[in-house]
């Protein structure tokens, strides 16, 4: 083979894995929120309160948390197309036990044990197309996967918000499992074998904890989802009760954004290797905090859709601009930092669902929709201001231009 056609081979397979793992990142994310999207359905099907309902999020967030950096260590030197594909077929069989669960007890354990094949997926696959990639196109690479959770956005949590209404949560659940079948397939298909990105020693993952800079970007991930999902856990019960948006409205705004949640996505993805990561991801955290800032004037449904916009633009761009951030400012170190970056977006995650059904459950029984659901917007809005001050910090650290980095 001449030296031509090894290199279009190689761009091809890099492109179909691309794609693959792109897939495989929305079946995660269609996964992941599956509960927001069908809670309304699931509380009253389940009779529990939307607090503990919402609980669901954070314990899986929690497993998917501490599980990502645990099992990027234990499964280090394993071949990355045997555990992507495995890990899909894990969260089918997950999924497929959760939808016919008989209560909220049976289903809490099968939810939990689900999710930690995205605890694996996520970061490992961003840690594989990384390695595949060109280092010129490391970013772009790594961006472009992500945007399989901006498609879950824009489909996914829209298709479970119907679904959950008018069939039922149950429904929603066993959909994700036949995407889970589909996407191990492709992944098992065009992944090519041998992908091992070098597994970290104990001394390489004690760099990556020590190091103020890495773990001050991984903190700002932990931050801003923390308080996004103090309020967007609630999203579901938030538009149906203050609000009264209808079935139909719900989905709607779920679908409108998700669709500048990969507006968002695609533009960080063309412009990251451009502008440098960290000024790319401090922008998303700026347009997330205008959102959280006018969450309160939105009185209706179309208000609504207009307050929503900058943090979509937001939300998913900003994961998978951090994702990158990390990769370029520490490339040996991509593995762990990953798995890590994961792992605070799951804590951040469970800890804002946690105290966005603390709020509401605080409420007293006399006490309306919209005084219960008050408090979430301000304090979702604190979380996002710290993200944005330590986000500006560890830019200063690890300077804007391209590449720079600090190994």
């Amino acid at each position: 083979m001449t030296a031509g056609a090894a290199a279009t081979q190689g761009a091809a397979t890099l492109a179909s894995t691309r794609w693959a793992l792109m897939f495989g990142n929305f079946v995660i994310g269609c996964g992941v929120m599956v509960v927001g999207g069908s809670l309304n359905d699931l509380v009253r099907s389940l009779q529990v309160s939307v607090a503990l309902g919402g609980q669901l999020i954070a314990i899986a967030a929690a497993v998917m948390a501490f599980g990502a950096p645990v099992l990027a260590a234990w499964m280090g030197g394993f071949d990355r197309r045997r555990l992507l594909a495995f890990a899909l077929a894990w969260y089918a069989v997950g999924h497929a036990l959760s939808a016919v669960a008989p209560n909220y007890a049976v289903l809490t354990p099968i939810r939990a044990a689900s999710v930690l094949a995205a605890a694996v997926f996520t970061p490992q696959a961003a840690a594989a197309i990384g390695w595949l990639a060109p280092p010129d196109q490391r970013g772009r690479a790594i961006t472009f996967v992500f945007l399989g959770w901006s498609v879950s956005s824009v489909l996914g949590m829209p298709l479970h918000a119907y679904i959950g209404e008018t069939f039922g949560w149950r429904w929603a659940f066993a959909l994700v499992a036949v995407l889970s079948v589909v996407g191990a397939a492709w992944v098992w298909r065009v992944v090519p074998d041998g992908v091992k990105p070098p597994p970290l020693d104990l001394g390489a993952w004690r760099e990556v904890l020590t190091h103020p800079v890495l773990m001050a970007v991984v903190a700002v991930t932990a931050l801003s989802a923390a308080g996004q999902f103090t309020v967007f856990s609630y999203f579901a019960p938030y538009y149906r009760q203050v609000l009264g948006a209808s079935a139909a409205e719900i989905s709607l705004l779920f679908g409108w954004f998700g669709l500048f949640g990969l507006v968002g996505n695609v533009v960080m993805s063309r412009y990251i290797d451009r502008v440098g990561a960290s000024r790319a991801v401090s922008w998303a955290l700026v347009a997330m905090t205008l959102s959280l800032l006018a969450w309160p004037l939105a009185a209706g449904v179309w208000s609504m859709a207009l307050v929503i916009v900058p943090w979509a633009l937001g939300c998913f761009s900003s994961n998978s601009g951090q994702q990158a951030r990390l990769a370029i400012a520490a490339p040996a170190l991509a593995p762990a930092l990953m798995a890590l970056n994961t792992s605070a977006i799951y804590l951040g995650q469970a800890v804002g669902a946690a105290t966005g059904g603390a709020l509401v459950a605080s409420a007293g029984p006399q006490t309306t929709p919209s005084e219960a659901y008050a408090a979430l917007s301000w304090v979702g809005l604190a979380g996002m201001l710290a993200a944005l001050a330590l986000s500006g910090w560890a830019a200063r650290r690890l300077g804007h231009g391209h590449g720079e980095g600090v190994r």
